[in-house]
């Protein structure tokens, strides 16, 4: 096990230069011109030239490219052309918040989901299985945007119980998480149910229910967890998508998290901080998709048996 953790961590080398090439090229060739944003407004010619040569822009992009890459192995992400800031300190100030929706959005989505799609694979064809799947299309369908607007009209304005922006209080998570929970909830449902009916008619829960197991404890005991490898899998990647930022969820309320950072560093065009929150937010998905995959041989004995052959023969 430990050598795939080692091979999945170098795997990371590769794919955050290939992403940081990616974002920093993109970027560059966008419409635009940062030097004009940072300048004066009278600033005269010279001044604008002084300014390019020292943020490096009167070299070519791949060699201000590499300078970057340079800096990012001495653990240096670069420092913002806006507000002065270093890239890493920025973005570990906004993580906390953007955690803090994204655990909760997991949780919303846990809670209901998982027990409507039991419900819907037990009661396959019945009408609790049809109201389940119009609930979770209905969840699939709506846009973040529309939901988090109505949410806001409906609790901040008309009825005054929750803010509708900002960040500080738990009351300011609520409506966010509930944004972004909905729209996880319709696709963990319908895994949630898929993998349960794989599951729910196996011969060793005819055996348990033989046996005089009661019917929760068939469910919930024997079925439910041989069907968990899916669900980690879609809550696993749910996560490390919320950590990367709800971009639409955090710019409708106003959220202080990644996602808006980055979306207000691209609009600046703050090259540093793009490329360096980029680059942070692969490295945390990938993260996230690993301890996912340690995680299914906690659930499943079967994969752990297959970690330790590959461990026996590899000393043999």
């Amino acid at each position: 096990m430990y050598r795939y953790v080692i091979k999945r961590l170098l795997m990371l080398i590769p794919v955050v230069i290939g992403v940081s090439f990616l974002v920093f090229m993109v970027i560059n060739l966008a419409p635009g011109d940062i030097i004009s944003q940072i300048a004066p407004e009278d600033a005269t010619v010279e001044e604008l030239a002084e300014l390019r040569a020292e943020y490096g822009f009167d070299k070519p992009t791949i060699v201000r490219y590499f300078n970057y890459m340079k800096g990012m192995l001495r653990g240096d992400l670069g420092t913002s052309y806006i507000t002065g800031e270093p890239v890493f300190e920025s973005y570990m100030r906004r993580l906390p918040n953007t955690l803090a929706l994204a655990l909760a959005s997991i949780f919303v989505s846990v809670v209901i989901s998982i027990p409507l799609g039991i419900i819907s694979a037990v009661k396959q064809g019945t009408w609790k299985d049809n109201v389940t799947m119009v609930v979770a299309l209905l969840g699939l369908s709506m846009p973040n945007f529309w939901l988090g607007l109505l949410l806001i009209i409906l609790f901040a304005l008309n009825w005054g119980l929750l803010p509708s922006y900002g960040y500080g209080t738990f009351k300011h998570l609520i409506l966010p998480a509930i944004t972004v929970g909905t729209g996880l909830t319709a696709m963990l449902t319908r895994t949630t149910r898929s993998s349960m009916l794989d599951v729910v008619r196996q011969d060793y829960l005819r055996t348990a229910r033989a046996k005089g197991v009661s019917e929760r404890d068939v469910i919930y005991k024997h079925a439910l967890k041989n069907a968990l490898i899916p669900i980690i899998t879609v809550v696993g990647t749910q996560l490390a998508s919320c950590l990367g930022g709800a971009l639409i969820t955090e710019t409708v309320f106003a959220w202080p998290g990644v996602g808006r950072l980055i979306l207000d560093s691209v609009n600046s065009r703050d090259i540093p901080m793009v490329t360096g929150c980029i680059i942070l937010k692969t490295i945390t998905i990938s993260i996230i998709l690993l301890i996912v995959d340690l995680l299914y041989a906690v659930v499943d004995p079967r994969i752990k048996a297959q970690y330790a052959g590959r461990r026996k023969k590899s000393n043999g």
